[in-house]
């Protein structure tokens, strides 16, 4: 019998989604932005200490590997030829730091994840050096000195990690945010390995002149960064190097395909979901919130807490463009805490059928702040607090109450994006992962009071990767012309509560975040002491209201 014919599908391409909680390959069509197959591979989260967040580097590679593999398998049961993928694109968490040794490629410490806040000290004392009149950190990044970005987890790895050190001093260390980690490995490794990184990634790295588009010398000098072990920085949307990943089977079909896209997640997002023009926008849900404006060719500085940012260069010859940030720590994050920690949710999908049984937080408000607050505030002092209890209070109050919160964490930055650009935002465009949650579609219409519209497919993330990948000089299998870009049919929501309504709400979210600043008054866990933070992660005065309604079997891992 003769074997089956392949379909033909014209030319595809694949992108690696690395986020903070899973890692997806996802392979499209290149001609009409279909999406053909996926796999996901769940990531862990290690917590050291009381503020650490790191990752396995290594687990974060396999995990890549793994989902190319299975992402092959998937498409060869489909009947489609993967010697038709002609490139793959990177998109990435961002800031998150690896540093590791290019004679035996292995990792010479845990990735230290963006949400860590081991060096809230060494902040600290850096900002005491910035001249009150002259904050060049800012002015030339474009970002506030804090723990979120590179440049002081780096820093931290410097001080306090012997095997960092030497490998430095012997010029075997290579520092990398992630797409930086993969695309080495990717394409070779120890072997050829191709050590770069994308002009998105480096922006967030606080090392990075998002003016001139280099690695600033001075910066690498203020935070004591040898500038030899930073990556080379490309566009966006270039071959970077040729996948090298032979001893896998399936996916050694790959071999040879270019790695031609690379973006930071919310660039990457930027760019799915079309935002090509200035004044477009979007909002991306996934560990944290990102709502990212495209400002074009101009670097607009905020006065509302925002960030300046790359939002993307597709090409070495073409021009850069920029973006205004919002960033929210804590979105997806609370769901999966609800589930890991508290226990009152068995998968992250339950969160939206327990929000529905009762329809309101009936006056119970949830700060998420684990990691202190992002914008608006850049409060590193925060902490996460549940208030408004009563004993009527129960977990389904407080599964809609952690929706509202990253609800009411979007229209904290949409209200300073909108100040900052001068024309609010007729409509909000949105992606990620919790977009598929219903209940908190319609609560974010209702809490900024204007529609929220959502692609039917809300991989945008990693469409943006494949989209940069396949529109590459010397790949040229996506065209990025405005009548070529596929029509995206769209879901939308409005709100249906009343002005009136939506205002006492957000006013009283406002209330609760003001009494969740300044809990952390102590040196930060840096020195190394486990306890030193005392404050409790949710304020202490929840916790006698937390032992009657959920029981005391939810809160006995609480410090």
């Amino acid at each position: 019998m003769a074997a089956a014919k392949k379909a033909v599908l014209g030319p595809l391409v694949g992108a690696v989604d690395q986020g903070t909680s899973s890692t997806r390959f996802l392979v499209f069509n290149s001609k009409t932005a279909e999406l053909l197959s996926h796999h996901q591979v769940e990531i862990k989260q290690e917590f050291p200490r009381e503020g650490w967040v790191e990752q396995d580097p290594k687990e974060i590679l396999q995990s890549v590997y793994e989902c190319i593999e299975k992402t092959c398998e998937k498409l060869e049961q489909l009947n489609i030829d993967i010697s038709n993928i002609k490139a793959i694109g990177v998109s990435n968490q961002r800031e998150t730091t690896v540093v590791w040794d290019k004679l035996t490629g292995e990792p010479l410490y845990n990735a230290v994840v963006w949400l860590d806040l081991r060096t809230q000290s060494t902040v600290e004392n850096l900002s005491k050096r910035i001249p009150g009149n002259n904050n060049f950190v800012k002015s030339k990044t474009g970002l506030p000195l804090s723990t979120y970005f590179s440049a002081v987890k780096l820093r931290w790895l410097l001080d306090n990690v012997r095997k960092v050190q030497m490998a430095v001093e012997e010029n075997r260390a290579l520092f990398g945010t992630i797409d930086s980690w993969l695309i080495w490995s990717l394409t070779g490794g120890v072997n050829g390995g191709v050590h770069c990184t994308d002009v998105t990634n480096a922006s967030r790295t606080m090392l990075f002149n998002i003016h001139s588009l280099e690695w600033d010398k001075e910066l690498c000098e203020f935070f004591g960064i040898p500038m030899e072990i930073l990556p080379n920085v490309r566009s966006s949307s270039e071959i970077y190097g040729l996948m090298k990943i032979s001893h896998s089977l399936k996916a050694g079909a790959l071999e040879g395909v270019p790695i031609s896209g690379c973006l930071g997640d919310q660039s990457a997002a930027l760019v799915g979901q079309m935002c090509f023009q200035d004044g477009q926008a979007k909002n991306t849900y996934g560990t944290g919130c990102f709502l990212l404006c495209n400002t074009g060719h101009k670097c607009v500085f905020s006065e509302h807490g925002l960030l300046t940012t790359v939002a993307y260069k597709l090409g070495r010859d073409k021009p850069v463009y920029y973006a205004l940030e919002g960033s929210v720590a804590i979105a997806g994050a609370v769901i999966r805490w609800l589930r890991d920690n508290l226990g009152i949710i068995k998968s992250s999908e339950e969160i939206e059928k327990l929000a529905k049984e009762v329809g309101t937080s009936y006056g119970c408000y949830f700060v998420p702040a684990f990691s202190g607050l992002y914008a608006p505030y850049w409060e590193p002092s925060a902490r996460g607090i549940i208030c408004g209890l009563t004993q009527f209070t129960n977990k389904c109050h407080i599964a809609f109450a952690a929706l509202e919160a990253v609800c009411f964490q979007t229209r904290e930055i949409l209200d300073a994006m909108n100040r900052d650009c001068g024309i609010p935002l007729s409509h909000l465009q949105v992606d990620g992962g919790m977009t598929s949650n219903k209940i908190l579609m319609q609560l974010q219409a209702d809490i900024l009071y204007i529609p929220v519209v959502k692609p039917s497919m809300p991989e945008t993330t990693a469409l943006g990767a494949a989209m940069a990948a396949g529109a590459a000089e010397g790949v040229g299998v996506w065209s990025l012309e405005p009548e070529d870009l596929s029509a995206v049919t769209m879901e939308r929501f409005e709100p249906q509560i009343n002005a009136e309504e939506s205002e006492i709400r957000y006013s009283t979210w406002k209330k609760a975040v003001m009494k969740s600043i300044g809990w952390v008054t102590t040196q930060s866990p840096e020195s190394g002491d486990p306890s030193i933070f005392c404050s409790l992660p949710l304020g202490f005065f929840i916790v006698s209201s937390m032992v009657m309604l959920i029981g005391a079997r939810y809160i006995s891992g609480i410090p």
